[in-house]
């Protein structure tokens, strides 16, 4: 199981509420914490994108030049900057990226997000796609991605975006098994479901339980297999982790009860048409309750909230399903990321050992 982190480079932290959280925005703590994830087991940053003020993120520092920062402050951290097709164009993108993974030794990575907040549009004055739309043009620039980083003479005629003998140099580093820097997507939605098995090598979902977490891995694991693909399954999880359940309760219901009412009821007024907007319903926060919106990946739902030996044995139980990688946020980073570390790893790899000294099956994307 690999494990990556939310990077906290928009203020308000990770949940929405007024509960105290001794996390920070400014490069300083970043740089502190990149250094410290990876020392304590984390393979992977998730650098947030933010455009504008939005349900208690009032200041934001812009995904990629703030990945870049965190790659040159570390030595194994690979770090993915978030970025929207539509605000970017591909071309542009893969140069930057390719500078950011020679400077960093190949540990640069991208996340292609195809948008919520409208208003991060439409106040720049770009045309708001409706959902599917936004998924089509979200795959061409994937395609387009590709394209650049392993042809030296890139063609492409799409809807969205047109190259004409292209050639991108230097191209991104070259690693075994990885050919480009690795691509990231999120999207709960039947439309984000196949195309993450056409296009992405990781596939991002929101906080699920056991049953959620089935059905999105067999669909896009499903139309992956249609293109001789294989997809690797990233998952969200809010971590409460204390020496006892009832701490971890408590802090949970801590944060519920002093959620921000208007900002968690504003940020569910935008998201739910993201969901609702999809011709089948199957959508990101379509179902989603105000608890889960408090934390806006609806992290709560994944369940790694109690002790070291309770959280270590869901996390192996999603494994076992076929979850690759979790996707962690905290309350408080520094002091729990450290803990994690030392208290609740340690019981991962143990139960990943005896799993593997039983012959457990492997099931994973990989």
């Amino acid at each position: 199981m690999k494990f990556a982190y939310w990077v906290p480079n928009v203020s308000g932290g990770l949940v929405v509420s007024k509960i105290e959280q001794r996390t920070d925005w400014s490069y300083d703590y970043n740089a502190r914490l990149a250094v410290l994830a990876e020392n304590n087991g984390f393979e992977y940053a998730l650098t947030q994108v933010r455009y504008i003020a939005s349900y208690g993120a009032a200041y934001q520092h812009e995904s990629t030049s703030f990945s870049l920062a965190l790659l040159l402050a570390t030595k194994r951290l690979k770090v993915i900057a978030a970025i929207h097709p539509g605000l970017w164009h591909p071309g542009v993108l893969a140069k930057f990226m390719a500078t950011a993974d020679h400077l960093s030794g190949g540990r640069a990575a991208v996340n292609v997000v195809s948008g919520w907040f409208k208003d991060e549009f439409t106040k720049l004055g770009e045309p708001w796609l409706e959902h599917d739309e936004r998924y089509r043009r979200s795959e061409e620039f994937i395609r387009v991605l590709r394209e650049i980083w392993t042809s030296d003479h890139a063609e492409f005629n799409g809807d969205f975006y047109r190259l004409h003998d292209f050639d991108l140099k230097p191209k991104p580093v070259q690693l075994p098994g990885r050919p480009h820097p690795e691509i990231f997507q999120g999207g709960n939605s039947t439309r984000a479901r196949l195309m993450a098995g056409r296009v992405s090598d990781w596939y991002f979902s929101n906080g699920r339980d056991f049953d959620g977490v089935v059905e999105q891995i067999t669909d896009v694991r499903a139309e992956a297999a249609l293109h001789g693909r294989q997809v690797r399954f990233g998952l969200n999880g809010f971590m409460i982790a204390r020496d006892t359940e009832a701490e971890a309760r408590e802090v949970l219901r801590e944060i519920v009860a002093k959620a921000d009412r208007e900002a968690v009821e504003g940020f569910g007024a935008a998201v739910r048409q993201a969901g609702q907007s999809t011709s089948d319903k199957k959508g990101m926060w379509e179902d989603s309750t105000f608890e889960d919106l408090v934390q806006y990946n609806d992290g709560f739902r994944t369940g790694l909230i109690g002790t070291p030996e309770q959280i270590a044995e869901r996390i192996v139980a999603y494994k076992r399903l076929g979850v690759d990688l979790f996707l962690l946020g905290f309350l408080h980073y520094l002091e729990e990321v450290e803990y994690f570390g030392k208290r609740v790893l340690p019981l991962v790899r143990e139960l990943e050992a005896e799993d593997a000294a039983r012959g457990e099956p492997a099931r994973s994307g990989t």
